[in-house]
Order: structure tokens, then C-alpha cells, then sequence
């Protein structure tokens, strides 16, 4: 289980549709937004603008027209004209509008421009824009497109902004081009802070450079360029700085002159430091933008107190107009006292604080923050990787020399000072998980390497193999082993590949008698090295080792995904014959029957955090994409009791009622966390009997609140990995812990969970392991009611997954995948990782849920694991898994028998049906629920 940072998305409310609906609910304004009549808009002619040559793409540009053409977005709006008496009227000289009843930074005044714009043309935007209201200093105004594609998320381009004070005129500048032509484009003015006014006098949208606005200053803003940092090199001495609960010095050098600044004249340090937490910081109050990602890069050093390495890292504390605060992590780097070292590392904004201060912070109390410089900038949009070109991938083709041992141990060479020789009474046939990968193969040889002489865990068998691989190509791990005379006990052996002298992991199996164990893992390398070489190890010194049918080979995804959706539709789908009735038999026949599935019931959930929902983009594509939902932090002991006493459910509360009002159902996660360093100060240091009545405390606190709203609690985290409850209270506490949990909240499913145990690179969590555990629970009368799988993998092979699923699924417990996440720094590669997991879940009869952990960029625990980028786009993941949700949706057409009927095979859940009969067209809806058998369904005419 990894911790989350935090991070979010967009779904906006079209005004228009509810000015005549107060009551209407925002659910209702949310779905009508994609029904906003824009004849109006087609209708009018295009206007030349006043101050330019070129066509306005804009309509009703300066208001003339009133409102005409122009929706406010969640708000009011009303023009104004030059003699009204209005504040703003005089110095305005002409009409314009006024944007009013704002209760979010994002609403204001939209106009839908489809149709008007082509992809490749370059835009220039200019607006006359001023405020009004109750503002200290200034607000900026942003220019934005929203662009709607057809099964995607809605993606959000900034074309400007500009800072505007009360009782001012100001231009606001900027450009735009579309690579491609979206189903919907709208064009709105947005950004200042709520209850504040927006004033529109005219837009000018051209293809040629506009005239500015005449009545007030011009501005232009290159969100590239500008640094939201105040005297970022201290220019100005320490002007917009000041020490977090320190002090902070001006140097031109320090330590006898040997540090001197790496580039200016001068440098900052946070001395006299107390605490881990002080350090430089600077107020950055209303110069960030909320949902735009933003950049930061630092050069920084410590010195003193004989502390020569620590990690330094940039923070964001942020605190909202109801006063909460958040701690939003940028980047850390370990720095040293030996030279200037740089930090780097991105972040969003979801809500609209009321506060924002950046600041460093890290090495321990006594030891000096250096800091030579700090940009922060509007994060630039890094384009997509291509595809990787693999030429003759050679699937199934094992790339070991000499893996049959024909030719002795050619080929292999010993690592280390141990002794490598060829004996035979090995297994014949392939391991079971390499053998739909692997491409036509003798039988195996019965020869084996006997490792003997072996004076250190790392000795083995080794074979250079760098030239035979190729980048992002997935290669599946395979082999036979076993151990010798001198173990004391069971022994992990491990398959490992040194890339460049790094280590990664091909697989791993726990050897603890006289037999054989297959071996199985994969990998992948996504940047060139230099050399690789793969050898096996593992067992403690003096221990012979026995290696046997070593494979490496690549994968053919794609051959496996045809074989999944085959038994997908075995498994997912069932006959279903609607039988009709409520007309004569006669004007039924043949009618024309048409059937379309709007949802499948298969839970397909995603992890959320408190800040994710101040973002209604994400909230859109998370209420639209995903059924239910797990906290990434909020549930978690440590955040709701984070000092004893001090209770904090309102984050819980609030993402509970989030999910309920749009009917997702919600995982419990987690009411306790076995490793030790997730676990409170307070808690570690309570005395047995004050630990057992805290661990009852939580219990009856957590489902006595909370009865009823969650369907699943993992009760105990990561168990296989950690013992700190065990080592305290006692081995039967974990069983007691289920027991208890049952009492107070029978309607909840009690999970265990843990990670590593479907992809062969973790002895502690083997499928073997796990089974062991459960039953050992259940033994003690632990009611355990479901295995959660975390699913933290990387370059996952679909035959080695689905061997943890099938041994795992003995137990006749469901199986769900609880905190599914893939990385890859190629999109197209990642969305490949994602569709193995999804399809090898959804193929596999013991999973009954598959749950992300997380889908945003900034706010995934793992990087290169997102499938929406930071400003709303979504990438190649997100689209392959909104590919495949709208794979697993049934449709079907025909015509009614004579016996009433209509057959079909589907997926489970909700449909329609659209029957034609020769007098009139009727809809209905129905269900399909679980079960294998067909279901006959009654549809009443």
C-alpha cells in the first residue's frame, strides 16, 4: 500500500439551462450542459471587428446585443450601458457586462465558438476586462477554452490572463492553436476570487493581431516565462522572504569562502533551525492558479552541524477560506554540504485558498538550508511519447544461450568464487506459467547447473545478455530450482538482472525441500544500458544451488488478449431472453428490437483524496468513469486520531458524502496498518494494556460511525509485511480484530490485504504464503470474507498473474484487486500494463473488483502511473481504459419471435431496450444480474 499526496479535475455547469430552474440539482445542470441549444449561435452572422480587418470570432463582442450569444456558467450576468449610473459605467464609455453571483473562481461568461475555429490556425484573443467588488490588492482574469471530446474527458486550455484592480481597464492578451478539431469548443472569462465581479467590454477573437483596448492599460501575460517567485536570486536582499520558525541570513560566501554562490552574487540560508520543518519560505498568495500545474526548481545545499548529506524538500502549505490547512509535497533532493544540488518537482492547486505560502524544509534541527535560487513557472506541457518501434520482437523466442545445458555450461559463467558444473535429473516438461508464452520448444532436457562452493548469497549461475534485448519490450522469467545439502531452513532464490549494475528483480520462490520450484517473474528496461546480465542467487552460503530450463522470452500481449476476451464473454456474460408482453402477439412479431447496455455492474473503482473533490474536473471523470471508490488516506488511523484525542473525521465525511450522492459504493481502507512506520507516535508508545484498549477505541469509533456506509474494511494492512500489533498484543489479536469488527458492522465485508502476491517477486507474499495466512485467520475464527490484492506492478505478464489468481481462488473467497496501479514512462507502454491487469481480472471468475489507486497526475503514489495529466488531459492509459468499460458494454438488434421473445448475450447491468412496433416506438429499462444460467427478463408493454 503506498501513501498518497494529493491532486484533481473538471466538470463544469452550463448557466443557461438553469436560469429558469432555481431548484434544479447540480447533477441535473451537469447533464443538461451537454444539451445547450447553440442555434442562436449558427444563426447570427459573424460581425467584423471595429479594430481589426480580420472576421471576430466572437458574436455580440462588445455587448451590444445584451447578452445575446453569451451564457453565464453557473452565475449571473446582466449589461450594463455607458449612461446606467453603473460604478464602472464612466470610465467604460460604452456597454459592457457584468458577471455577478459568483461562487467559484471558475464561473463566469461563456460563448460556444464550435464551428468557427479550425484545427492548425492560430487565434489572437484580446478582452477589455475589469473587476469589482470586495478585493484587497488585485485578481486575475484568465481566458480559457474548454474543449469536449466525444467519450473523453473534457480538456481545459489557458489562452491568458491578467492581474486587474478595482476601477480599472485592463487588456488581457493571448493566443491559442487546436492540433485537432474537438466536438465542442466554448471560450470563457474566469479566475477572480468568489463574490467578485467580472466586467467584459469587449472580445476580439482573430486570426491577425487585435487592437488593444482603448480605455486602459495593456497587459500580457507568458505564463512560460513568468516566475510566480518574488526576488528569486535575492536581488533585493530578503525582500518577499522570511524564516519558518528560524532565521534567515544574506550571503555572498560562507564556511572560509569555499561556498559561494552557484550563480548571481548572493544566497539565502534558514539558520538557527530547531525543528526538521523551518526553513526559507515566501507568502505566494494570489499568484497561483488553481488546476494549473506549475513547476518548481530550486539550487540548495545545507551546511553545519557535521551533517553532510540530508534530504531538503520544497512544501506547499495551503489553507482554505474555512481554515483548513493542507501540505501539498513538490520534490526533495538529498542534498550535501559539498556542492550546490538542484530540486525539482511539480504541483497543483485543486480549491481556492486563501492562503499559499511555499517553503524548505527537511534536515534536521541545527544544520543550515542554503538556497541560491527558486523558480517557480506554469509547468510546460511535455508532448507523449510515440509508440516504441520494436522491430522482429522475436515473441516466445527464449533469448538464454544454452538453456538445454547441450553444450556443458557454454554460456554460463559463475559469479563470484563458487563452482558451476552439469548434472541431469531436472524436470522435463516447462514450468506451467511459461508455457502459453513460450513459441514452439522441445521438451526440457533433464539437465541441470549445480552451484556448489558458494561463499556468499549473490554467487550463481550467470549469462550476459544485454544485446539481445530490446527497449520496452515485456520479458517473461521462467525456470526450475532447487536446493542442496546445508540449508538450516527454507531458502529464497531469486532470478535477478544486474542493468548497469542496478538489481532488478525477475522473480522469486521460497525453496524449503528436496523438490523442484518454478520460478516466474518479468521485466522490462525503458532506457538503453550499457550491459545487463542475469544470474541466479539467493540461498545462504555453503547451500548448493540447482537451476534448471532457464527462460527468457518476450511476450505476445496481444495473443493473450484474445484468449482473455474469449473467456471473458464465458464468464462476464449470460443468455438473457426479454420476454414481452402487455400487446397481441400479432402486432409483436417482427417488431424491430434494439438493446443497449448503459451500465456494467462489475465494480470498477478508483482511490480519492479530500483535496481531489475541490476539483470538479475530477470529480466529473471520477463520477463518470468509476462505480465505487476507496480513501487514500482519509480513513487511515494515523489521519483520523493523528495525536491522541484529536479526532479529524470531516475529510471522511465529506468524501462519504460525495460517493452517496452519486450512489458509488465505498471500500474501507484501512481501520489498522501493521508496519511499524505507519503507525503514530502516540500509539508506539503505549504500554500494552493502554494499546489494547486504543485498538478496541479505534474499532468501535471507526463502525460505530460509520455502520452501514462502507461495504468492505480492510482490517489489517499488509500483514505479510509487518507485525507491529502482533508483536504487542499478541498473535490473537489480529483474529480479534476481524471478530470485533464483525460485531459492531456485520453488513461489511473483512478483507485482508496485501501486496507483491500476484507478481512472483515476493517471497514474504506468495500466493503459497498468503493462502497460509488466511487460513491460519480463519482457523481462529477471524471471519474473513475477501483477499485483497494491492496490485502495485510493474511490467506485469498476463500467465504469471493469473497463476496468483487461480491458486489464490481455492478458497472460494472473492478476490478483488484493491490498489491497481501501473508505471511506464511511455504512455502507450503503460496503457498496454493497464490493459493486461484489467483484462486478467476481468477474465478470471475469482475477481469480483477491480479497484485504481488513483487516476490524476500530482496525486498518484507511484510516477508515470497516471491516466489524466495534471491539467485535465487524458492520456493514452485513461483512453485504453475508457476503451475497454465501453468494450464490456453489450449491445444487440433484432426482431421479436413468435414466441414474444428476444434472445441475446451480455455483460451484467442495466440496459435499454427500444421496441418498434408498426404503431409506436417504447422504451424500456431492465437489469441483468449475476448467475451463469440464462435469465429471463419480463419487459411490460
Amino acid at each position: 500500500m503506498r501513501r498518497l499526496i494529493a491532486w484533481c479535475f473538471r466538470s463544469r455547469v452550463s448557466k443557461s439551462n438553469q436560469q429558469n430552474h432555481p431548484k434544479r440539482s447540480k447533477e441535473e445542470a451537469m447533464e443538461n450542459q451537454k444539451q445547450t441549444d447553440n442555434g442562436a449561435d449558427h444563426k447570427e452572422k459573424l460581425v467584423n471587428s471595429s479594430s481589426s480587418h480580420a472576421t471576430n470570432i466572437i458574436l455580440n463582442h462588445d455587448f451590444s446585443g445584451g447578452l445575446h450569444s453569451w451564457h453565464p456558467n453557473c452565475c449571473d450576468g446582466f449589461v450594463v450601458s455607458a449612461d446606467s449610473g453603473h460604478p464602472e459605467a464612466k470610465s467604460a464609455g460604452n456597454n459592457y457586462a457584468v458577471v455577478n453571483n459568483r461562487k467559484e473562481c471558475w464561473q463566469g461568461l461563456e460563448q460556444d465558438i464550435t464551428g468557427r475555429i479550425s484545427p492548425g490556425s492560430t487565434y489572437m484573443v484580446s478582452a477589455c476586462v475589469g473587476v469589482s467588488g470586495p478585493l484587497q490588492g488585485s485578481a486575475d482574469v484568465l481566458a480559457t477554452l474548454k474543449l469536449e471530446y466525444q467519450g473523453s474527458a473534457t480538456n481545459f486550455l489557458l489562452i491568458g490572463r491578467i492581474s486587474v484592480s478595482n476601477g480599472r481597464w485592463e487588456t488581457l492578451d493571448g493566443n491559442f492553436s487546436l492540433s485537432t478539431m474537438p466536438d465542442r469548443v466554448v471560450f470563457y472569462l474566469e479566475g477572480p476570487p468568489p463574490g467578485v465581479d467580472i466586467l467584459i467590454k469587449s472580445i476580439v477573437m482573430s486570426s491577425s493581431s487585435p487592437k488593444e483596448c482603448q480605455n486602459g492599460s495593456s497587459g500580457n501575460v507568458n505564463l512560460g516565462d513568468e516566475n510566480i517567485i518574488v526576488n528569486p536570486k535575492f536581488d533585493d536582499g530578503l525582500n518577499n522572504w522570511s524564516g519558518r520558525g528560524c532565521k534567515i541570513v544574506l550571503h555572498d560566501s560562507m564556511g572560509d569562502g569555499k561556498i559561494v554562490p552557484q550563480t548571481g552574487k548572493v544566497f539565502a540560508s534558514a539558520t538557527e533551525r530547531t525543528q526538521s520543518w523551518n526553513g526559507i519560505q515566501q507568502d505566494v498568495t494570489g499568484r497561483l492558479q488553481r488546476k494549473l500545474a506549475y513547476e518548481a526548481t530550486a539550487v540548495v545545499r545545507i551546511f553545519g552541524n557535521n551533517v553532510t548529506s540530508s534530504d531538503v524538500r520544497a512544501t506547499l502549505w495551503v489553507q482554505s477560506p474555512n481554515q483548513r490547512e493542507q501540505y501539498i509535497g513538490i520534490a526533495n533532493v538529498q542534498a550535501t554540504d559539498k556542492d550546490w544540488a538542484q530540486l525539482q518537482g511539480k504541483f497543483l492547486l485543486n480549491g481556492s485558498p486563501s492562503k499559499v505560502v511555499v517553503y524548505l524544509e527537511g534536515p534536521p534541527a541545527g544544520t543550515d538550508i542554503l538556497l541560491n535560487s527558486f523558480v517557480v513557472k506554469h509547468a510546460e506541457r511535455v508532448p507523449p511519447s510515440p509508440p516504441p518501434v520494436i522491430e522482429n520482437p522475436a515473441f516466445g523466442v527464449n533469448i538464454i544461450e544454452n538453456s538445454n545445458l547441450s553444450k556443458g555450461t557454454s554460456g554460463w559463467f559463475p559469479l563470484g568464487n563458487c563452482t558451476l558444473s552439469v548434472r541431469t535429473g531436472s524436470p522435463h516438461i516447462l514450468p506451467p506459467m511459461a508455457r502459453d508464452g513460450l513459441g514452439p520448444h522441445e521438451p526440457l532436457s533433464g539437465r541441470y547447473i549445480l552451484v556448489t562452493k558458494r561463499t556468499q548469497t549473490w554467487m550463481g549461475p550467470a549469462q550476459m545478455i544485454g544485446d539481445k534485448l530490446k527497449l520496452f519490450l515485456t520479458y517473461q522469467v521462467s525456470a526450475w530450482v532447487r536446493i542442496g545439502a546445508g540449508a538450516t531452513g527454507p531458502q529464497n532464490v531469486n532470478i535477478a538482472l544486474g542493468v548497469d549494475n542496478q538489481w532488478v528483480n525477475g522473480g522469486q520462490v521460497e525453496a524449503s525441500d528436496n523438490r523442484w520450484h518454478e520460478i516466474g517473474g518479468s521485466f522490462r528496461i525503458e532506457k538503453q544500458p550499457s550491459k545487463v546480465m542475469v544470474y541466479v542467487q539467493g540461498p545462504a552460503p555453503g547451500v548448493d544451488l540447482m537451476v534448471a530450463g532457464v527462460q527468457i522470452f518476450p511476450v505476445d500481449r496481444q495473443a493473450r488478449f484474445k484468449y482473455l476476451k474469449r473467456q471473458t464473454d464465458k464468464i462476464r456474460k449470460r443468455d438473457v431472453v426479454l420476454k414481452f408482453s402487455g400487446l397481441d402477439s400479432s402486432s409483436l412479431f417482427g417488431s424491430f428490437v434494439k438493446v443497449k447496455q448503459t451500465q456494467n455492474s462489475f465494480p470498477f473503482g478508483t482511490c480519492i483524496s479530500r483535496t481531489n473533490i475541490d476539483n470538479e474536473d475530477f470529480v466529473g471523470f471520477f463520477v463518470k468513469n468509476f462505480n465505487w471508490a476507496v480513501f487514500g488516506n482519509e480513513l487511515k488511523w494515523y489521519w483520523t486520531e493523528p495525536q491522541k484525542g484529536n479526532f479529524n473525521y470531516k475529510d471522511a465525511d465529506e468524501l462519504v458524502d460525495l460517493c452517496k450522492s452519486h450512489n458509488i459504493d465505498i471500500r474501507g481502507h484501512c481501520i489498522f496498518w501493521e508496519v511499524v512506520d505507519t503507525v503514530q507516535q502516540w500509539i508506539r508508545s503505549l504500554s500494552q494494556n493502554d494499546l489494547a484498549t486504543a485498538v478496541q477505541s479505534r474499532l468501535t469509533d471507526l463502525l460505530t460511525r460509520y455502520k452501514g456506509k462502507f461495504m468492505h474494511y480492510d482490517v489489517n494492512n499488509e500483514m505479510l509485511h509487518g507485525s507491529f500489533y502482533q508483536d504487542k498484543l499478541g498473535k490473537d489479536i489480529r483474529a480479534k480484530m476481524f471478530k470485533i469488527a464483525n460485531q459492531l458492522d456485520p453488513s461489511a465485508t473483512l478483507f485482508v490485504n496485501d501486496y507483491h502476491v500476484e507478481d512472483g517477486c515476493d517471497t514474504r507474499s506468495s500466493p503459497e504464503r498468503y493462502i497460509e495466512h488466511i487460513l491460519d485467520l480463519q482457523q481462529q475464527g477471524a471471519p474473513v470474507g475477501g483477499i485483497g490484492i494491492q496490485g502495485h506492478i510493474d511490467s506485469p505478464v498476463g500467465p504469471v498473474v493469473c497463476s496468483a489468481l487461480d491458486k489464490l481462488g481455492i478458497l472460494g473467497l472473492p478476490i478483488w484487486f484493491t490498489e491497481l496501479d501501473v508505471s511506464s514512462v511511455n504512455e502507450h507502454v503503460r496503457a498496454d500494463d493497464l490493459e493486461v491487469m484489467l483484462r486478467e481480472g476481468f477474465a478470471n471468475p475469482a475477481v469480483e473488483g477491480i479497484m485504481l489507486w488513483g487516476f490524476w497526475e500530482l496525486f498518484m503514489s507511484r510516477q508515470n502511473s497516471h491516466l489524466v495529466n495534471a491539467e485535465g488531459e487524458v492520456n493514452k492509459a485513461g483512453k485504453r481504459y475508457l476503451e475497454l468499460k465501453k468494450e464490456w458494454l453489450s449491445q444487440a438488434h433484432g426482431h421479436i419471435d413468435e414466441q414474444g421473445e428476444f434472445i441475446f448475450r451480455g455483460f451484467q447491468g442495466t440496459y435499454s431496450v427500444e421496441i418498434a412496433t408498426a404503431s409506436k416506438k417504447l422504451v424500456k429499462t431492465f437489469v441483468v444480474g449475476q448467475g451463469e444460467s440464462p435469465v429471463e427478463v419480463p419487459v411490460a408493454l
